[in-house]
């Protein structure tokens, strides 16, 4: 009897073993599978930029699928050749001397017409010298001494004028040149031998300042409504994370340092918001009227979970919304400012369709084992996540079809704030938070400028009255 109970107590401990095992194998497995699925993630199917893709980088492939157009200009594209002009700065005449035939000598009277060709260049560069002189009075009355007015900005013996310190601006802002090679930049060009970074510096930092009320302004247009692209980007700011956010729309553009990402513009009202589901969005932005989600992202995913993961539904969802967007523009190409119902309600049927199929296939499998120390909800895989989201927020998710003023993606979000990117490259990080808002203060007035088809260098030397009046 003794003898059974002890192979009954070692079978228990036995089968206790192998129940921890078999859980340790499930957690391995699980995190084998999280690992693989980091490595095999790259700019085309995640959110990571290309520059994380090294050598392997994978083949170029668009994501909207093919649209039916021909490569290269469209129809109704203008092109930008190089035309000749009426009115040409100068003119030189060339004059033959003999028949190219014949040999005999040609004379002026002899000329029927003149073939025309132009070269577009630029005059040689060198730095113009205004002396400004104000007369001194001596008053016949009383004998008292007057002095003429100089204009506005002449306030020094010597100084540099406004054109070459909006050139300099418009260099390191715009063009992400540092300061340094700014002042060399406009050394080899125009001459500007004692010019220094210190002053290159100080110029940007007066043009932040002179330009405060044009950001209100750009601010204030983008808080009137209408559809309005948000997102955000991580840069290094003395040391530490701070955030990027931007504000954007077709024709104005506003950045923002903060050093909290969730510090989203909660002060924004009505309209629509374009964004990539970042939570804060829908937690702190309850002052606007609708919310749409950017495709793009979902394509990403989707294509994620179709490589990786092998979940079958993500190509079939990929699909249509690839075709609900070509049907959408078809419809803006003829005119139309909505889809008609029986072809919105079709797309509505499939999508719904898709979903409940994607989430009986995540019913059927096998739990994911929960890890030790973890607390929350029950840990779902990655395909099952996004298809709760495309369920929760499908009206978010499709607001590109029942609102044709909003976009399919939230590219514009993201282009405008791909420069930062490339100035991190070039310049690394900022010193101070100051450097960082007079940075995005300045480029918020250049964007919006290239916005409205202006040009920057001209603008920067102008007053924030006359760019107000501009925009």
């Amino acid at each position: 009897m003794d003898q059974v109970t002890a192979l009954e107590q070692l079978l228990a401990t036995a089968l206790r073993r192998i129940a921890e095992l078999e859980a340790a194998l499930a957690s391995m497995a699980q995190e084998n599978a999280d690992l693989r699925r980091q490595l095999a993630k790259n700019s085309s199917n995640s959110s990571k930029p290309p520059s994380s893709d090294g050598l392997k980088k994978p083949v170029p492939r668009s994501l909207r699928g093919k649209l039916g157009k021909k490569s290269g200009g469209q129809v109704g594209h203008r092109g930008d050749t190089l035309r000749q002009t009426a009115t040409p700065d100068f003119v030189e005449r060339h004059e033959a001397e003999a028949c190219g035939t014949c040999q005999h000598g040609l004379t002026a009277g002899m000329i029927k017409a003149v073939e025309r060709r132009q070269v577009y260049d630029i005059p040689v560069p060198r730095l113009e010298v205004t002396e400004h002189q104000a007369a001194i009075y001596c008053c016949g009355h009383c004998r008292a001494t007057t002095t003429a007015t100089f204009p506005d900005g002449v306030n020094a013996h010597v100084q540099y004028g406004k054109r070459i310190r909006a050139a300099a601006v418009y260099c390191n802002v715009q063009q992400l040149i540092p300061e340094d090679r700014v002042c060399q930049l406009l050394r080899d060009l125009f001459g500007a031998t004692s010019l220094c970074a210190a002053s290159v510096t100080n110029w940007v930092n007066g043009t932040a300042r002179t330009l405060g009320g044009v950001v209100e302004h750009i601010l204030a247009r983008l808080n009137e409504g209408g559809v309005r692209h948000l997102d955000e980007t991580g840069l290094r700011v003395a040391g530490k994370l701070h955030w990027l956010h931007s504000i954007s729309d077709l024709a104005f553009t506003h950045y923002r340092i903060s050093a909290k990402r969730g510090a989203v513009p909660s002060f924004l009202t009505g309209g629509t918001i374009v964004h990539d589901h970042w939570k804060s969005y829908y937690a702190h932005m309850s002052g606007v009227d609708a919310h749409a989600l950017c495709g793009a992202h979902h394509l990403r995913e989707l294509k994620a979970i179709e490589e990786i993961e092998k979940e079958p539904w993500a190509c079939a969802m990929s699909v249509l919304r690839n075709s609900a967007n070509q049907l959408k523009c078809a419809a803006q190409g003829r005119g139309e400012t909505e889809l008609p119902t029986s072809v919105h309600h079709g797309i509505l049927t499939k999508y719904m369709a898709i979903l409940t199929e994607g989430l009986a296939f995540h019913e059927r499998q096998d739990p994911l084992a929960r890890r030790t120390g973890a607390r929350g909800r029950k840990a779902r895989r990655p395909g099952h996540n996004l298809l709760v989201r495309l369920r929760d927020y499908r009206d978010d998710v499709l607001r590109f079809l029942t609102d044709f003023t909003v976009p399919f993606t939230n590219n514009q979000a993201e282009r405008d704030l791909r420069m930062m990117k490339l100035r991190m490259k070039i310049s690394g990080t900022f010193r101070t938070l100051e450097g960082a808002q007079v940075f995005a203060d300045i480029r918020s007035v250049i964007s919006t400028v290239r916005k409205h088809g202006g040009n920057i260098l001209e603008t920067l030397t102008l007053s924030p009255q006359q760019i107000i009046a501009r925009l």
